[in-house]
């Protein structure tokens, strides 16, 4: 407890040096608060940070993700696709908190989502462009409701027959089909335009903050990131979002962690996470962070007046910054996944028979590498014939242990499954995957690197010409 007490003390210390050391200068080091810079504002409101909603939709996301994972095979599978629509599509009444939640000594101070803010949905937030990496020619919303009516359906989340892990595949698809398309196609995008949320005007009717703030504010809480994300490490982020270290998260020292302001959610957990443990050095978490802090600044230094050409050319710059690196971290994420399910079919092989729990293991990493294949799909980019590339490697469903896979739906609606690939065959399209990754999008952490294998497999297999590596 003592050590605890201590550490907590110590990040209080340093933010409250960061602020006298911001107040010097006039800029934030952490997100907020903000001056209110609205003109002609007579309310009794001092700051202007407001990101509140994009924060309740983490946190439906990840009580939904819970959510998934809840079903018996089927006998609760209607009631309990109700409640999962209730944190997607959006309820009347106000929905407990599933995730994140106190775990022991790790006190969370809020346990119902309108006590974040009330009357928000996934479902109207959510790319709906087509979504060609799912069986179907969906859009993006028909692909999740697909999804939450098969969670729904499954035991625990898991369809075996198939190898869907549903939970992995909801959670990490919403977070490039809501959080990353948000930020990226929407408030870092056609919100940056001139006329488009102007700074010398409020966002809305009776708002105490300018277009312009409330624009990037909300840009920023779809990262998921702690205020005080500066005056952490890596491994802090990391262990906030596993709800491992309280003194860390607790930033103000109150005894609870507000999921506001002091929680690490998806997109920024996985940035710390490949800053944490890659095989070469990177900064993606701080790189985003800092960015966002420095938009702000910029945004409160034009003093509710509109922002000239240099101001806005500064915050396309950032935004750039942030749609790139926040690009690269789902890259990451999906040559991560490729190389954990190429380790979990050489795990399946040495099982042999009494396969049951490496088949699960495959089936969770493979939900996380489709999830994050598809979240990379979501964003303001086009990807084209990378993303072609990426789904013909992926395929629609894993290799099952009949080696055959999904390809489609049936007249009916259920999954098809009429075709066959060897487990070598499928290993070598994942390692090829990797090589895309880093030949498209440069990943440089690169976890789970298993790019060594991929001359020897090829030639093994008689398929060098279709693994170029130049």
């Amino acid at each position: 407890m003592l050590k605890s007490i201590l550490k907590s003390t110590t990040i209080v210390a340093s933010l409250a040096m960061a602020a006298t050391a911001a107040m010097a200068d006039g800029h934030a080091q952490t997100y907020g608060p903000f001056p209110i810079t609205l003109q002609g504002y007579e309310g009794d409101k001092t700051d202007s940070t407001g990101y509140t909603g994009q924060i309740a939709r983490h946190v439906l996301h990840d009580s939904l993700k819970k959510l998934a994972g809840q079903g018996d095979g089927g006998s609760n599978a209607e009631e309990l696709e109700a409640q999962m629509l209730a944190y997607f599509s959006g309820s009347d009444e106000d929905l407990p908190i599933i995730a994140p939640a106190t775990k022991g000594d790790f006190v969370v101070a809020q346990t119902m989502v309108g006590e974040i803010s009330g009357g928000k949905n996934i479902e109207g937030k959510f790319y709906n462009g087509l979504m060609p990496a799912w069986p179907g020619a969906m859009s993006g919303v028909d692909v999740a409701l697909n999804m939450i009516s098969n969670a729904a359906a499954s035991n625990a989340g898991f369809s075996p027959e198939t190898g869907y892990d549903w939970g992995q595949l909801i959670s990490k698809f919403t977070m490039g089909a809501m959080a990353y398309n948000q930020a990226v196609d929407n408030y870092l995008d056609e919100k940056l335009g001139a006329d488009n949320k102007p700074n010398n005007a409020p966002y809305s009717d009776g708002a105490h903050y300018t277009g312009k703030e409330h624009s990037w504010d909300e840009a920023f809480g779809y990262f998921g990131a702690a205020a005080h994300t500066l005056a952490l490490s890596a491994d802090d982020a990391y262990a906030i979002n596993k709800l491992s270290d309280f003194a860390v998260a607790d930033a103000n020292g109150d005894g609870a962690v507000d999921l506001r302001t002091e929680m690490v959610f998806g997109p920024a957990y996985y940035a710390a996470s490949f800053d944490r443990a890659g095989t070469q050095s990177t900064d993606y978490l701080q790189t985003i962070m800092q960015a966002y802090i420095d938009g702000r600044n910029v945004i409160t230094d034009a003093n509710g007046e509109a922002l000239t050409d240099d101001q806005r050319a500064q915050l396309v710059s950032l935004a750039s910054t942030i749609e790139d690196n926040w690009e690269q971290v789902l890259a990451e994420a999906v040559f991560k996944y490729a190389g954990s399910v190429y380790k979990d079919i050489n795990a399946l092989a040495e099982a042999g028979d009494d396969n049951a729990e490496a088949y699960r293991t495959y089936a969770k990493h493979w939900g996380e590498l489709k999830g994050f294949s598809m979240a990379l799909q979501s964003g303001r980019n086009n990807l084209g014939e990378t993303a072609v590339t990426m789904n013909d490697l992926i395929l629609f469903g894993p290799p099952t242990l009949d080696n055959s896979y999904v390809t489609g739906f049936d007249s009916d609606g259920n999954f098809e499954m009429d075709r066959r690939i060897t487990w070598n065959d499928y290993q070598l399209q994942l390692l090829q995957l990797q090589q895309l990754m880093v030949d498209k999008f440069g990943v440089q952490s690169r976890v789970n690197d298993q790019l060594a294998d991929l001359e020897g497999l090829a030639e093994s297999l008689g398929s060098a010409s279709t693994a170029e590596t130049d």
